[in-house]
């Protein structure tokens, strides 16, 4: 082989090594974010089943309560008190 086909080998191969780190990034990058949103909504549920605990409320805590929690935030509890404190 020559150098100007070792060279072009060398380019397709970089560039086909990028295009698929480019591809797998997004993916990636959301997955972290649902993640950490679920990492958030376990504290919330954590904390709101201790200050509930006064008050007599209680949410379980699971993953896709967690999730809910962290993705819709202070709504999204009072959507899991609302559903499961009233309509179970």
């Amino acid at each position: 082989m020559d150098f100007i086909t070792t060279a072009l080998y060398v380019v397709i191969g970089v560039f086909l090594l990028w295009l698929i780190i480019k591809i797998f990034a997004t993916p990636i990058r959301w997955a972290f974010k649902l993640l950490i949103n679920a990492a958030l909504g376990f504290v919330m549920l954590f904390v709101f089943n201790f200050l509930g605990g006064f008050v007599g409320l209680s949410i379980t805590v699971g993953w896709i309560s967690a999730l809910v929690a962290g993705i819709l935030g202070l709504p999204g509890i009072v959507l899991l008190i609302l559903i499961e404190n009233f309509f179970l």
